[in-house]
């Protein structure tokens, strides 16, 4: 049986493409081959990782999923022999949310023995309300067989209103039994810690090779390793993966 994670926000800039490219490099670090997918239509970050070798399928024509596509798709997971990472942009999260429901796509991969895991994330900031309104979409839409983890983004502000924390909000508490997991990112400085991983994330770099880059100085291959483990523990402790 293979995991087919699919990250799925519909709002745009606010992490997909590092949680995609996060669960690809942890699997590639616990000696699997995943099966890496970008079908983002017009940012195609995730596609930019050349060492994972990411596939590249535009099922958004326009404004709608393109069946032949999407077939295509489908065909690539049921071949599938180990973990699928599928990063999906903003511009097609209703489209494609609402594709994979209406042809009972879950049901379909449970079908093919695999077993379909949905990724999404809310951030803190002005993107707070709208990351929580695609997590309602989400929980309200799928079926409640397929599991979703919530990865929880402080990069633009810590995750919070009026005093409440996350799990304290409307959104967690009613899709709680929907919710598998929650993996927190870490609130990085920004003069230090977050400077080398938005670096290393504007060159589409994995940790990997921005720890074996002998250029880089001691101490940022250090920071990066730090985040780097303390992203994987996290992971590993969600058992969202």
């Amino acid at each position: 049986m293979a995991k087919v994670h699919m990250i799925l926000q519909g709002k745009g800039g606010v992490g997909k493409s590092f949680i995609a490219s996060t669960i690809a490099q942890y699997l590639v670090d616990h000696g699997e081959t995943p099966l890496c997918i970008d079908t983002d239509p017009i940012n195609a970050t995730f596609a930019g990782y050349a060492t994972l070798d990411v596939k590249r399928l535009e099922i958004l024509q326009d404004n709608e999923i393109n069946s032949r596509l999407f077939d295509t798709l489908v065909e690539l997971i049921a071949r599938a022999k180990e973990p699928v990472v599928i990063d999906n942009g903003a511009s097609s999260f209703s489209q494609l949310s609402n594709y994979l429901i209406s042809s009972n796509v879950a049901d379909l991969v449970l079908s093919m023995g695999h077993e379909l895991v949905l990724h999404t994330v809310v951030t803190g900031g002005q993107a707070l309300q709208d990351t929580l309104i695609g997590l309602d979409s989400l929980c309200s839409q799928f079926p409640e067989g397929v599991p979703i983890v919530v990865w929880l983004n402080p990069y633009w502000g810590q995750i919070e209103a009026e005093g409440k924390s996350f799990e304290q909000m409307r959104a967690y508490k009613e899709h709680k039994a929907r919710i598998a997991a929650v993996v927190k990112i870490p609130d990085l400085k920004e003069e230090t810690f977050g400077r080398d991983l938005s670096e290393l994330l504007q060159e589409r770099k994995t940790f990997k090779e921005g720890l074996d880059n002998s250029a880089l100085t001691i101490m940022t291959r250090q920071r990066l390793k730090i985040v780097r483990d303390q992203l994987f523990l996290s992971l590993e402790a969600s058992r969202a993966v």
